[in-house]
């Protein structure tokens, strides 16, 4: 039956934190016997984990060429959620809401390193059209080091519909533009909201943004035009987090 796995110390510590239950089984390199590869095969079994020693070859055939550090976890595969899940997500959701949308981001390092950032600032769930959006495979998986498992990626057909269903729940939509007019230390982030997260060069399509309740910016002071899109998903979520605690002061 085929899964997904995770490689690396990291992921897979973080796997086995997360959803250990999804795990069917751990992979070693043989010869590897350092202290933090050894906690995780103690970790397994002592779950009831099957534990299986392998040449580093083929360790290095499954990931790819990854790195993987002698140690891979196969699990059950991690399925994005739909529309329904995000339905249940906003009627269950307690307290501010904050979510985040990427539209076009199609790089999986890039995906990951957002549900890992997502993760971080507290958002209930990240949100990315079915078409010309990264998939949550392997190197996604990597990447978010256990945000894959904590934060709900969900894959919707009709991204304009549903920032509408996001509006109707009372969710601010602030997107993202190097054009805006207000840069992201200037605008009100207060409240319920959806951050959107344009490609990289092409920005939020134009049907998203028709759909935005507000622009904003980052500042850029230096010759580059604009960021990484993972390193602007950070900026802009750490700045609302950082209004939002604020405001509790």
């Amino acid at each position: 039956m085929k899964g997904d796995i995770s490689f690396g110390i990291h992921a897979v510590s973080a796997l086995l934190d997360a959803d250990s239950g999804s795990v069917r089984r751990l992979l070693v390199a043989e010869g590897r016997s350092e202290r933090r590869v050894k906690a995780l095969v103690d970790t397994a079994r002592e779950r009831g984990i099957p534990v299986k020693t392998l040449p580093r070859a083929r360790l290095d055939d499954l990931t790819g060429g990854g790195v993987h550090q002698g140690i891979v976890a196969e699990s059950a595969p991690l399925q994005a959620g739909s529309e329904s899940d995000l339905e249940k997500l906003l009627e269950a959701t307690d307290g501010t809401k904050l979510f985040l949308v990427l539209d076009g981001v199609t790089d999986p390092h890039n995906l990951g390193a957002c549900l890992r950032t997502a993760d971080a600032a507290g958002v209930q769930a990240v949100i990315a059209p079915k078409d010309k959006s990264a998939p949550l495979n392997a190197t996604a998986i990597k990447v978010a080091c256990g945000a894959a498992q904590s934060v709900p990626y969900i894959q919707v057909t009709n991204l304009a519909r549903t920032l509408q269903l996001l509006q109707q729940y009372g969710i601010w939509i602030t997107g993202t533009a190097g054009e805006a007019e207000q840069d992201v230390y200037q605008a009100d982030l207060s409240g319920p909201m959806a951050l959107v997260m344009g490609a990289e060069g092409k920005g939020m399509r134009r049907l998203t943004r028709e759909h935005c309740d507000q622009l904003i910016k980052i500042p850029m002071a230096g010759q580059v035009s604009s960021l990484n899109v993972s390193v602007a998903t950070g900026v802009c979520l750490f700045e609302i987090v950082r209004r939002r605690q604020a405001l509790l002061r």
